[in-house]
């Protein structure tokens, strides 16, 4: 299950568990046409895909989500908490509708994933949350949005601990300066210079490192904070 799995980064991870063998429940709250072009696209490769509208903010929405991908494919042994919205402005001009649309879907929505995840996943399963390399930066005009991705962080060390002795690794994935609609493209040259190799990245880099994650070659990794950001920092 991938949540925010439509475009960007959730996108890419739709397609790298695809290709890894894995059926996929792609999720999406407000583009449903491309999320229909997703599993079109998984479909056409083999595999299979569903796409299941819920917002992640919504308790019943995040139990919906989870029983239609159970009814599609069985057990749920993946989950990626990547659903994600932004506001840029500076802290004194946020409002509390800034701070509750940003922590609604990022902090909380992954807190009822994560949850939701840790009470329905059987032992051995995988659960990744994307947070974001800023979160140990200073990047301007993103306190919201780097705060709430603080809060998923804390989830995961947390969530690590408890299901451990069940054998379900938890992890985050923090990308850098990547291509998508969350990341102005005026600003690419400008996070280019930031990051040792010069550019910023793709989607698809940051996927492989979540379908890594996901696979049996990372069972002895939990409770870390992957960073994929090109030498930011």
């Amino acid at each position: 299950m991938v949540t925010g799995g439509s475009r960007g980064i959730g996108r890419a991870v739709v397609r790298a568990l695809a290709a890894a063998g894995a059926c996929v429940a792609v999720n999406w709250v407000n583009d449903g046409g491309a999320a229909d072009e997703a599993v079109d696209e998984v479909q056409a490769t083999g595999g299979r895909a569903v796409a299941v509208r819920a917002d992640v903010a919504r308790e019943a929405d995040v139990r919906r989500l989870f029983d239609a991908a159970e009814v599609a494919f069985g057990a749920v042994d993946i989950v990626v908490a990547n659903a994600a919205v932004v506001v840029t402005k500076p802290l004194t001009a946020s409002t509390e509708a800034d701070f509750d649309q940003v922590f609604g879907t990022n902090a909380k929505g992954a807190f009822l994933t994560l949850r939701e995840a840790g009470r329905r996943l059987p032992d051995g399963g995988r659960i990744i949350a994307v947070s974001s390399v800023g979160t140990r930066l200073y990047l301007p005009n993103t306190p919201l949005y780097l705060g709430s991705k603080g809060a998923v962080e804390q989830f995961v060390r947390s969530l690590s601990r408890e299901l451990g002795p069940r054998g379900i690794t938890v992890n985050a994935v923090s990308p850098g300066f990547t291509e998508t609609a969350l990341f102005p493209e005026h600003d690419r040259a400008w996070a280019s210079g930031l990051t040792s190799l010069g550019r910023v990245g793709a989607p698809a880099e940051v996927a492989e490192a979540v379908a890594w994650l996901a696979g049996p070659s990372a069972s002895w990794v939990t409770g870390q904070n992957i960073n994929v950001c090109g030498g930011v920092g």
